[in-house]
C-alpha cells in the first residue's frame, strides 16, 4: 500500500516538473520549474485527505490554488509591460485536478493528459502558425465536421429499418463520419504544408483526400502540359496505393476481428503496389510539382451522398446476396467499386463483424470492388489525360490488376496470420 502512495506520489511530482520545465523554458512569470510540482503534489494530497474527510476538501483547495493564481496576476499587472495571457494560469489549474485525479482516478490516462498539457505548452509557436494558415474555408470544414459528427450523429436512431433489416441510419452515418474524418485529417495535412507538397506528399495526401479526385486533377493538367505525365502517373499511383492502406484501415476500425484472414491477401497487393511505385518514382527525372487546390471533404452535401450510397450498397449487399446468393456479392462490388470503393469496404466490413459473411469471402468482395476502382480511374485518364500519361498508368495499373486477379484466384482459402 505504502509502494502504490509513493509511486502515485512520484508520478505526481514527475508530471509538475514536466509542465514547470516547460513553463520555466518559456520565463512564466506565475508558475516554473518548482511551483508546477508543487500544485500538482497539493492536489494529490488533497485527494488523499479528501478520502478520510471527504470531498469538499479538494473543492477546497482548488479555491486555494485559484486565490493563488489570482494574487499572482495582481501582482503581474503592476508591471510596465503585464503578460495578459493565461495559459500559465489555467495550465495551474489543470495540474491541481491532474494531480487529485492520480489518487482517485486512473494513472495512465493522467499521465497521457499530464504529457499532453506538456506538449500543447510546447508547440504554442506551431500551433499559432496552424491557426494563422486556417482561413474561412479551412474554418467551415472544422465546423461541419461538427455538425456533421457532434450534432447529426447523436439523434440518429440507432435501429434497424426497411427490407432485410439492413438500414440503422446511426450507424450509416458513424460510417459517414469515418470517411469524412480520414478526408478531412488528409485536408488539413495539404493545408500545413501548402501546394508544394511534392510528388510522395502530394500523393499520399491525394490517397488520403480522395485518390480519384487527385486523378482526375492530374489528369486534366497533362492535357496542358505534356512533360508532366510522368510525375502525373507517380502521384496518381502513390494516391492509389494509399487508398489501399485506407481500405485496411477501415476494416480494421469497423471489423478489427478479421484483420488475421483479411489483412494478408490485400498486404499482398500493397507490397506489389509499393515495389512498382518505388521503381517508377526513382526512375522519375521530372521535378515536383505543385498540388492542385483540393476542395473541402466535410461538405454536408458530399456526406449526404455518401452516406445514401452507402446505405444502398448496405440495401444491394443484402439483395444481391438472397437472390444470387454470395456470386451476387461479386457483381455489387464491381458496380459499387466504379463510384466509391469506401462505401463497399465499410458494408463488407460491417456484414463480416456481425458474421453474416465470412472473411474469406469478404476479403474477396473488397479486392474486386478495389480493383474496379482502378479500372474505372485509368479509364479517367484515358478520358482526360494526354497518352503519354495514359501510357504510363496503364502500365502501372496493368500491373496491379494483373497482381490482385492472381491473388483472388491462387489465395489459399485457410491462410491467417
Amino acid at each position: 500500500m505504502e509502494q502504490d502512495l509513493f509511486q502515485t506520489l512520484a508520478i505526481s511530482l514527475g508530471l509538475g516538473l514536466l509542465v514547470g520545465l516547460q513553463r520555466q523554458h518559456t520565463n512564466a512569470k506565475i508558475a516554473g520549474i518548482r511551483t508546477f510540482p508543487l500544485i500538482t503534489l497539493f492536489g494529490s494530497i488533497a485527494a488523499l485527505l479528501a478520502q478520510d474527510f471527504g470531498g469538499w476538501i479538494i473543492g477546497a483547495g482548488m479555491l486555494a490554488t485559484a486565490a493563488i493564481v489570482v494574487a499572482a496576476n495582481l501582482l503581474k499587472r503592476q508591471e510596465q509591460q503585464p503578460d495578459v495571457g493565461q495559459t500559465t494560469e489555467a495550465a495551474a489549474l489543470l495540474m491541481y485536478a491532474l494531480g487529485a485525479y492520480l489518487v482517485l482516478g486512473n494513472t495512465t490516462v493522467a499521465v497521457a493528459l499530464g504529457a499532453t498539457v506538456a506538449v500543447l505548452l510546447h508547440l504554442k509557436e506551431t500551433l499559432h502558425r496552424i491557426v494563422a494558415r486556417i482561413g474561412q474555408q479551412d474554418l467551415t470544414a472544422i465546423m461541419q465536421f461538427v455538425v456533421i459528427s457532434l450534432v447529426i450523429l447523436p439523434v440518429l436512431p440507432d435501429r434497424t429499418y426497411g427490407p432485410y433489416e439492413v438500414l440503422n441510419p446511426h450507424n450509416i452515418w458513424l460510417m459517414v463520419v469515418l470517411i469524412v474524418g480520414i478526408g478531412l485529417l488528409g485536408y488539413f495535412i495539404y493545408k500545413i504544408f501548402g501546394s508544394k507538397a511534392g510528388t510522395f506528399l502530394g500523393g499520399v495526401l491525394g490517397g488520403l483526400i480522395s485518390s480519384t479526385a487527385t486523378t482526375v486533377s492530374y489528369a486534366r493538367r497533362t492535357k496542358s502540359s505534356k512533360g508532366s505525365s510522368q510525375l502525373a502517373a507517380i502521384v496518381i499511383f502513390i494516391a492509389s496505393t494509399v487508398a489501399f492502406l485506407r481500405i485496411l484501415a477501415e476494416i480494421l476500425i469497423v471489423a478489427p476481428s478479421t484483420i488475421p484472414q483479411v489483412a494478408p491477401p490485400l498486404l499482398a497487393v500493397v507490397a506489389l503496389m509499393c515495389v512498382t511505385g518505388l521503381v517508377a518514382y526513382f526512375t522519375n527525372k521530372e521535378e515536383s510539382d505543385h498540388m492542385p487546390e483540393q476542395e473541402n471533404p466535410a461538405q454536408l452535401k458530399a456526406a449526404l451522398v455518401f452516406g445514401a450510397l452507402y446505405g444502398l450498397i448496405l440495401l444491394g449487399t443484402a439483395a444481391a446476396r438472397d437472390y444470387f446468393g454470395e456470386s451476387g456479392l461479386y457483381i455489387v462490388a464491381v458496380i459499387s467499386g466504379l463510384t466509391d470503393v469506401d462505401a463497399i469496404t465499410l458494408s463488407t466490413s460491417r456484414l463480416m463483424s456481425v458474421g453474416s459473411l465470412p472473411s474469406d469471402s469478404g476479403w474477396r468482395v473488397i479486392l474486386v470492388a478495389a480493383l474496379s476502382n482502378i479500372a474505372f480511374k485509368g479509364a479517367l485518364v484515358g478520358f482526360l489525360g494526354n497518352k503519354g500519361l495514359l501510357a504510363k498508368i496503364a502500365l502501372l495499373f496493368g500491373i496491379v490488376l494483373l497482381g490482385g486477379v492472381l491473388v483472388l484466384w491462387w489465395w489459399p482459402t485457410d491462410f491467417t496470420l
